[in-house]
């Protein structure tokens, strides 16, 4: 891990930027944050827009979840900002917008070739991201994930056991291929739904949550569209890590060779 820019926010967060190998990242950290007293991290996780236009929404969940004594990070995803091209994805996103304009049904496959890949290429990305975090000395305890594609959440927590708390937002077109890795999921959930989400499979976002095997789980479903989360919404969500995420570990943050 590379530190490129540090900046120090009017609320006193510090703001880093990073590269790890080609892949860019932004750390945010709570200024109460030292070696002696580490910050537990949340990774936030974002739509494959790029971080430059995510920016804004980025740094105010990491303006809250610092406020609330936690660091957070961000890494950008495969095919987007600066980060090269990817044909694939890029069809993909064609085939979609399509089906979409021609309000035809978005089927399985381009779903699929959507999803999938992102999910391959990004998760082990995320993985790299936090061995290199948890090696900084002001950052211990435990982990959280936090929004993003869905499926890149399911993914992480199932594949990596020192995320102890994840909050979902079911806003993304999902395989059906996850539904299956969905129930393999334990640690506790905060799900978030818009119940009018225009691009959003409703009843395949209700049958999602109810695959998931996690036995601490719960569904956050308000009125309006995609980009229409309430304020409070958010709160809940702040107080779901504070609660999962503020005890202290019960087994070391380790990843398994």
């Amino acid at each position: 891990m590379h530190f490129t820019s540090e900046q120090r926010l009017d609320d006193g967060v510090i703001e880093r930027g990073f590269t790890l190998g080609e892949i860019p990242g932004v750390l945010w950290m709570p200024a109460s944050a030292s070696a002696s007293a580490p910050a537990p991290l949340i990774l936030l996780g974002h739509p494959p827009l790029g971080l430059g236009k995510m920016y804004p929404r980025l740094v105010a969940r990491a303006r809250r979840a610092a406020a609330d004594g936690f660091a957070a990070a961000t890494i950008e995803l495969p095919g987007s900002g600066d980060r090269p091209r990817w044909a694939a994805a890029e069809q993909a996103r064609a085939d979609l917008r399509r089906a979409m304009e021609a309000g035809e049904p978005v089927g399985d496959e381009i779903v699929d070739a959507l999803i999938l890949p992102l999910v391959e290429k990004s998760v082990p990305e995320w993985q790299a991201a936090l061995d290199a975090l948890l090696s900084l000395p002001e950052i211990g305890g435990k982990v959280g994930y936090s929004g993003g594609v869905i499926s890149i959440g399911i993914r992480l927590a199932v594949v990596e056991p020192r995320i102890a708390a994840a909050g979902l937002f079911a806003g993304s077109f999902v395989p059906r291929a996850m539904f299956e890795e969905a129930r393999q999921v334990t640690i506790p959930l905060h799900v978030l739904l818009q119940w009018d989400d225009e691009g959003n499979d409703r009843q395949a976002a209700l049958d999602l949550f109810d695959a998931f095997g996690s036995k601490e789980k719960s569904l956050h479903a308000n009125m309006g569209g995609h980009t229409g989360v309430p304020q409070f919404a958010g709160d809940a969500a702040a107080q779901f890590f504070t609660r999962h995420l503020s005890q202290p570990p019960t087994t070391p943050a380790v990843r398994p060779a």
